[in-house]
């Protein structure tokens, strides 16, 4: 087996052309690399240098050496680099998922801007529900994990993020939309969209309407929220929504004004437990907390 220090000094005599010069480059002293060299000679079997006129010159069987010895110092140092990146967070690779309106509102945002400032990192970010993510999570599936709660489950590690409320996004010149809240009672002489009956967030509505003893005038029930905007947006009615994708994505013309009952539900971060984080990954989660409001 070859030595590496010693093909280092064979490497370091061929860019410089003398043995002071390689010296100086490795930072040792003369004897040393002279030694080295007759090492290195003696384990390959055959004469590296010539010395002509006081200088060394390359015998053929070293210069068919160099392009081989070269490339690899040059991925020697591409390693180097490599891990200084990895070490300062500035290169790396991680994924994601998160619950749709989440994914599509704070956290793409938190990826977008954190790699536009890392141009070496990559990011897999995917958009399911609830319910896959944790279980993803637990798998180790992926390192980070966004939902809305409840979440029960001793595999995984669950910080509370930030916190969503349920509210109406309208028309600004739309009547209600001079309210700083509106009332559940006040939705009843006006078409609204909202979740399918099954959807993760249509209990909360409904106990809002429960608490006040209301009905609502439903025109669209849907599964997203992103749809229910996009309806409002259409002028299909106002959209009865968890409101965070709006508060990321606002649509000009628009407001939203927040339900009273005042209805809140935690936003959760997941991790699988006992898993050590990359300094890119600690510094994405740093970033997505400061992200969400």
């Amino acid at each position: 087996m070859l030595n590496l220090r010693q093909v280092e000094v064979f490497y370091a005599i061929m860019r410089t052309g003398t043995i002071t010069g390689a010296a100086r480059v490795l930072n040792v002293t003369q004897p040393a690399v002279s030694a080295a060299l007759k090492q290195l000679e003696a384990r390959m079997k055959m004469k590296l240098f010539d010395r002509v006129g006081g200088r060394l010159q390359a015998t053929p069987e070293a210069k068919a050496l160099l392009p081989d010895v070269a490339e690899i110092f040059g991925r020697i140092g591409a390693v180097e680099r490599l891990s200084q990146d990895l070490a300062g967070g500035a290169r790396g690779v991680f994924s994601i998922a998160a619950t749709p309106p989440l994914c599509d509102g704070f956290v793409a945002k938190a990826v977008a801007t954190f790699v536009a400032r890392r141009p070496g990192v990559k990011v897999g970010l995917q958009s399911i529900a609830s319910s896959i993510v944790l279980d993803r999570v637990i798998n180790r599936e992926v390192d980070l994990g966004v939902v809305y709660e409840p979440v029960v489950s001793a595999a995984v590690e669950v910080e509370e993020l930030s916190a969503a409320t349920i509210g109406c996004i309208m028309p600004a010149r739309h009547a209600l939309a001079k309210r700083r809240a509106v009332r559940v009672t006040d939705l009843a002489a006006h078409p609204v969209i909202t979740y399918l009956p099954q959807a993760l967030l249509r209990p909360y509505i409904d106990r809002a309407l429960s608490a006040r003893k209301s009905a609502l005038n439903i025109a669209v029930e849907t599964a997203t929220a992103a749809t229910a905007i996009m309806l409002a947006a259409q002028g299909a009615g106002i959209a009865l929504v968890e409101t965070t994708l709006f508060s990321a994505r606002p649509i000009e013309g628009f407001v939203m004004r927040p339900l009273e009952p005042r209805v809140q539900l935690k936003i959760l971060l997941l991790r699988p437990r006992q898993g050590a984080a990359s300094r890119v990954l600690a510094d994405f989660t740093a970033h997505l907390r400061r992200t969400f409001p």
